[in-house]
């Protein structure tokens, strides 16, 4: 039991993470306490020093000047001067005899070797601390200058204290930000483990909880929300797919087992089974055209179409669609209007835009009375400025006829596969042509709009436009 806790804690990402946190901000604290501690005490001795060489440079320049006498009557006015009581001087003969200081004899630990050196000073019957320096004059006379620095030693052992204290409530510090933040990580991957058990289980309605702070745990948890209400809609609209395929497939198939069925039973010549052989593959033609569709949906959807991608003129291809559309219209007693500026650049794929176009003009045609009309129109709109910056200009085509129209809710449900509106259930079609049309759209970078034209429909195509062929034309 216990060798599992302790291989659980191990594995844990949020305990491993909160440890990185708290030993990133001990080492750091630790670091930028010591370099303070460092500093200061570095400038305490460095002081001392230079207090030590500003003495004897004048006590020197005295005993160049003056001799043994002079330096006595220097020592003597020195301390009679100091004010800190913390200067130390010591003057000697050749023979050792003392001449003036104030330490009752030569420090005992003194090394003649050495010239700065740090030890145990009597002084007024007790050892003090003290950083001394020792000079060899002419004649053997010795100069001893320092300074007490027993103030400066507790002053040092009292920043040393407070530096200890100080990393100690560092580390409790980051021992408890490193809890804080092992929490909130453990919060997160709760939520997204518990959210994506329960989805797994079957549970499509379950979210990760957003606390509405607005903090970057609220973003991961809008964006997976996002990602899982996506997935939702595409899984939903796989079953629809699938109940639709099975349903769409079905009836031409059954049609065509059906012919098959009674023209073996029923044909009493070669050319009545002939004609049931036709018409079962004309069903079956069906269900391959319902099938091909469904694979070119899927493929432009993946994005796989875009190694075709070129740069063209979209007015030539617009214009090459209404003349070939304008003898069906002719045929239905319909006009087929078009409204197109000179040139319009624009970067895609020109057979998959033909076939987008396609669709929509026989939809218009196919769904208008006679001795209507349909317009065709094409413009590029200016870029225009949102709260979230300049957007690039747009290309809109527009396909707008008088015909029976669709109703609200058919026109939200159009781009479905395999939906049709009651106006239309008794044509011919799949209900896969403005799904088509909406993946090219899409992978075109563009959307698709359906709206009311009363009467009729307008289908409106906004892609993203370019300023200059390749060739700069």
């Amino acid at each position: 039991m216990q060798a599992s806790f302790r291989k659980a804690l191990i594995q844990s990402v949020s305990l491993r993470f909160g440890i990185v946190y708290s030993v990133l901000f001990i080492s750091s604290a630790i670091l930028f306490l010591f370099f303070v501690w460092w500093g200061t005490v570095g400038l305490l001795d460095q002081r001392v020093r230079h207090s030590i060489a500003l003495d004897a440079h004048a006590l020197l320049t005295e005993w160049t000047r003056e001799g043994a006498p002079g330096l006595e009557d220097l020592i003597n006015n020195r301390l009679a001067q100091d004010i800190d009581d913390n200067a130390l001087y010591l003057l000697s003969a050749p023979d050792g005899k003392l001449l003036a200081g104030n330490l009752a004899h030569w420090p005992v630990r003194l090394k003649n070797s050495i010239n700065w050196q740090r030890l145990p000073v009597l002084r007024d019957g007790q050892l003090k601390l003290a950083q001394v320096r020792i000079w060899t004059l002419d004649g053997d006379y010795r100069l001893l200058i320092g300074r007490d620095i027993s103030a400066r030693t507790q002053i040092q052992r009292m920043l040393t204290d407070a530096m200890v204290w100080t990393c100690v409530m560092v580390g409790l510090l980051a021992i408890g930000g490193g809890w804080v933040v092992r929490t909130l990580f453990r919060r997160i991957i709760h939520s997204i483990n518990r959210t994506t058990l329960a989805i797994t289980q079957g549970d499509m309605t379950r979210r990760i909880p957003v606390s509405g702070t607005g903090d970057e745990l609220d973003d991961v948890a809008l964006t997976i929300n996002q990602m899982l209400d996506r997935i939702t809609r595409l899984m939903d609209g796989v079953k629809q797919v699938s109940n639709s395929i099975a349903h769409d497939l079905r009836t031409p198939i059954a049609r065509a087992r059906a012919e098959l069925e009674d023209a073996s039973t029923h044909a009493t010549n070669e050319q009545e089974l002939r004609a049931a052989i036709d018409q079962a593959v004309s069903n079956l033609d069906n269900v391959t055209g319902i099938c091909e569709a469904l694979l070119r949906i899927a493929q432009i959807e993946a994005g796989a179409r875009r190694s075709a991608f070129a740069t063209f003129d979209l007015v030539t291809t617009l214009r090459d669609m209404a003349e070939l559309y304008e003898a069906v219209a002719d045929e239905q007693e319909l006009k087929l209007l078009t409204d197109l500026p000179d040139h319009l650049p624009f970067w895609g794929d020109q057979a998959m835009f033909q076939q987008a176009l396609a669709n929509i003009l026989d939809n218009a045609i196919k769904f208008s009375p006679p001795h209507g009309s349909i317009r065709l129109s094409a413009q590029e709109c200016p870029a225009s400025k949102t709260n979230e910056g300049e957007q690039s200009a747009l290309i809109r085509i527009q396909v707008v006829d008088c015909g029976i129209g669709m109703n609200s809710a058919d026109i939200a449900r159009a781009s479905e596969r395999f939906f049709r509106a009651e106006r239309a259930r008794n044509t011919p079609g799949s209900g896969l042509g403005l799904a088509l049309v909406q993946a090219i759209v899409e992978l075109h970078g563009g959307t698709l709009r359906l709206s009311h034209n009363n009467p009729g429909l307008a289908v409106t195509i906004d892609v993203p436009a370019i300023h200059d062929f390749p060739d700069g034309t």
